[in-house]
Order: structure tokens, then C-alpha cells, then sequence
């Protein structure tokens, strides 16, 4: 399916459906993202319509959350809901192939001691808190709706069509455009500006389970990220004895596959971690092995005129930080932002899209540093024996809870961080050396239908 130009008028031979539905705000995707904006929209007063593609509940990966998301469960009135499904996550845990110890870092140790702990979800039930919470503050969802075709006119308001899944059409005219398709990136794939992140290029292959071993006590729940030859996995604990574990791994890797099924090649490398293979020792699969490609990906830009981008649907970063769901929720709130600037004050609309585009690169930008370095050696031992000199581990441990928006003042610890690891490097040379050009060896695209989305 195509679509013109966001910035031109639809050209005069395209077909026009039937009479369109008006709202002032369309948003394509129901997801973390979407749900949050559309909620908030609605309690600005404006008319917002969801479409989403799928039917809730339904099942989708992206499990662990933030502290930094519990103080915006308050602000949207969902925090009881989310506590009511949500297992309960202090921490997060390394675990490294060279080292004996494992390392575990606790939220409450942060600089902020104010958001000591997290949750992990299984992604059916939260997303239709979310969603139900959009619809109570006054959203019209539509589910089981994908949008398959936009045009903008010389106003640069967005004429939407969409299939529902009974086969039958409807097409909206909106004021105003937000596309939350996560994944699907409706708006950057028709404007063929969705590109794989080029310093950064990884799969992800996934599965639940049960009767996986925990650890006992208040660290039941703290996610574990266990680092391999190839990658790492996750291993998240939720609700009724339910655990999430997944293997993110270079596209060169995945290739190895050569006519094993996903489920025995997630088994033989879940065996050549022999930790992580402990824990799941006893564990009995409950759901299909998934796997997904291009997990790393950026769009040129994230808003055009009449249009935005939130979460997924501009940029989609390594989980290794569990930052997707509170980028996508804290996106939905600098949009709702963005959109009620937009609609109410058109002469700030230019300003408002630039502390927009600000505010959606700054996350991930923040994040990605790390992320670029997690699994180089180096870096892997600071995250081994971290100190807390010139409060540097609570910093760090900051960037992990998600509070890289607010106004904590990590920025000075974290640059400090930031020279003792290039310093470093410089005192290793030939170990920094051969890491880079491993990495570099990682990073490079792979042309293979096993790994593509």
C-alpha cells in the first residue's frame, strides 16, 4: 500500500472513499505509546480516535518497566491496576561468563531514592490497563482496525483510510496525525525514512516459560541479564510462575540456525550459558519461540507537518536497559504535550515540535551510549565491580531506573564515568583494540529472511 507525501496534497487522480468520520486527533496504535497520549489528549478536551490493529488481550514482548514509569501510573490514575498485575522488580541482575560473582544493582540505591522499585508485566494484561484507562478518560478506541493508507491535503490534516477485520472499510479525517504503530512504523515505512541502526544491528529470539528457578525473597523479581559468547539473554519473572526469557543476538549468529527449529536454536544457546541453563533447569515451555530481526532501527525524523512519531514508531533501541515501555509512555505525554500546542496555539506549533524532537532523541541517546558498550569487556567490568566513587554507581544506576528526563543531577557523575571508561581503553589498548573490531565484525548487516521483520 502507498501513501503521498505528508507534506503534499493528495494527488488529484487517488481514489477518494466514501465520507470521511472528522475527529481532531487519530492515533494509529494502541500500544503503550498510543494509549498514553490518547488518555491524555482526551482529558485536554480534544476528540481522539484509536485505531489498533490487534484485539486485547494479546501477546507482546517488552515485559520489564522502569521505576521512572510508577510516578506517571499516578498521574494517569492506573497505579492500583498496574500494582494488581505487576511483579514486583527492586533490581536488576548481571551476570557474566568471566566472572564468579553475579551483580546485582538495586533501584533504591539510585540518586533519586524516591522510585526504589519496578515492575515486570506480561504484556497482555498491561497494555489493556492502558488501553481501558484511554477509553475511561474519554478515547474512541477501535480494535481489530489497521490503518492502511494516509494522505494529508494542503492544510496538512490527514485523511486516514483503514480496514477493519471483518473486511470492511472506514476512513477518518483528523486534524492532527500520531502514529504509535511500535514496529509497524506505519508513517516511517511509507516515507521510506526507517533505517537499521547503523552502530547498533541485533535479533531477538523469545519464549515463556514455567516453573523456571527464582531467586527467593525481595529479588524474586529483579529481571537478570545474562551475557554470552554471542549476546545476551533476559530472564524476567512475572505472575503465576511465568518467565520471560529471551536471547538477543548479532545477525551473523542467527544465520548459524542452518534448518534447526527456533525452539531447538533458543535451546542450544540457552545450553551454552550454563547459568542461565541452571535456572531453567526444571522449566517447561508455555508459548511458541518468536523470533524478530532489524531489532535496532531509527527514522530520519519523528514529526512533519500534521504528523507525529512516538516510541517504536520512530526508534527502537537494544532492550538490554528495559527502556522501551517508559520511552514510549514518556513520549505519549511530550506528544499530548506537542498536539494540544499544536491544535490550540498554531503560531507555537513550530517551537513545540522542536522541544519535541529534543525531548524523543534525548532518551534514546542517553541509553544508546551504554548500550553500544555493554558488551565489551571493559565495560562489562565496571558493571562487575561498579564504585561509587564521586557518586558514579548512583548515576548509573539512575540511567537504569529510566530517570534521564527529570531533574536529578546525574550529568556530572555520568561524565565522569564516561572518561574513566575512555581512559580506560587507553590503558588497555590491545583488549579495546580487539573489542572494537568485534564489535565492528557484529554490527555488519546480514541479508538473511531468517532475520529480517
Amino acid at each position: 500500500m502507498t501513501a503521498s507525501s505528508p507534506t503534499d496534497p493528495a494527488p488529484a487522480h487517488a481514489p477518494q472513499p466514501s465520507a470521511s468520520l472528522p475527529c481532531d486527533v487519530l492515533v494509529i496504535g494502541g500500544g503503550p505509546a498510543g494509549s498514553t497520549v490518547a488518555a491524555l489528549l482526551a482529558e485536554k478536551g480534544h476528540h481522539v480516535v484509536v485505531l489498533d490493529k490487534d484485539r486485547h488481550p494479546r501477546f507482546h514482548i517488552g515485559e520489564s518497566l522502569l521505576p521512572a514509569n510508577l510516578p506517571l501510573f499516578e498521574r494517569m490514575g492506573i497505579a492500583d491496576e498496574i500494582r494488581a498485575i505487576g511483579m514486583h522488580k527492586p533490581g536488576a541482575e548481571f551476570v557474566s561468563p568471566h566472572h564468579e560473582h553475579t551483580q546485582t544493582f538495586l533501584f533504591a540505591e539510585a540518586w533519586d531514592k524516591s522510585m526504589p522499585a519496578a515492575y515486570q508485566v506480561k504484556r497482555a494484561e498491561f497494555d489493556q490497563v492502558l488501553l481501558r484507562n484511554a477509553v475511561r478518560r474519554g478515547a474512541e478506541v477501535h480494535e481489530g482496525t489497521r490503518a492502511t493508507a494516509v494522505e494529508f491535503d494542503a492544510r496538512h490534516q490527514a485523511r486516514v483510510t483503514a480496514r477493519r477485520d471483518d473486511g470492511s472499510e472506514v476512513v477518518w479525517q483528523a486534524r492532527f496525525l500520531i502514529d504509535a504503530s511500535g514496529r509497524d512504523t506505519f508513517m516511517a515505512s511509507r516515507l521510506r525514512i526507517k533505517h537499521r541502526n547503523p552502530r547498533h544491528n541485533s535479533a531477538a529470539v523469545y519464549a515463556h516459560f514455567r516453573h523456571a528457578r527464582r531467586h527467593e525473597g525481595a529479588s524474586e523479581g529483579n529481571i537478570s541479564i545474562f551475557w554470552f559468547e554471542h549476546g545476551w539473554f533476559w530472564f524476567i519473572p512475572m505472575t503465576d510462575d511465568t518467565t520471560s526469557v529471551g536471547m538477543v543476538t548479532w545477525p551473523y549468529h542467527m544465520k548459524t540456525r542452518q534448518g534447526r527449529s527456533l525452539d531447538q536454536f533458543l535451546m542450544d544457546n540457552i545450553a551454552s550459558c550454563p547459568k542461565l541453563q541452571q535456572r531453567l533447569a526444571q522449566a517447561e515451555r508455555m508459548t511458541a519461540v518468536e523470533a524478530t530481526g532489524n531489532f535496532s532501527y531509527v527514522a530520519e525524523r519523528n514529526h512533519g507537518p500534521g504528523y507525529l512519531m512516538l516510541g517504536d514508531a520512530f526508534a527502537f533501541i537494544d532492550p538490554v536497559f528495559s527502556s522501551g515501555v517508559w520511552l514510549a509512555m514518556h513520549s505519549g505525554v511530550i506528544g499530548a504535550e506537542t498536539v494540544d500546542t499544536c491544535l490550540r496555539q498554531p503560531a507555537q506549533a513550530a517551537a513545540a515540535m522542536r522541544r519535541f524532537d529534543r525531548a524523543m532523541r534525548h532518551g534514546p541517546r542517553e541509553f544508546s551510549w551504554f548500550i553500544y558498550r555493554v558488551t565489551n569487556p571493559i565495560m562489562r567490568d565496571f558493571f562487575m565491580y561498579p564504585k561509587n566513587v564521586l557518586r558514579m554507581k548512583e548515576a548509573l544506576l539512575s540511567v537504569l531506573a529510566g530517570d534521564v528526563f527529570g531533574t536529578t543531577p546525574i550529568w556530572r557523575s555520568l561524565w565522569l564515568f564516561k572518561g574513566l571508561y575512555y581512559s580506560s581503553n587507553l590503558l588497555q589498548p590491545r583488549r579495546a583494540f580487539a573489542a572494537w573490531r568485534r564489535r565492528r565484525a557484529n554490527i555488519r548487516p546480514v541479508d538473511d529472511p531468517a532475520v529480517s521483520t
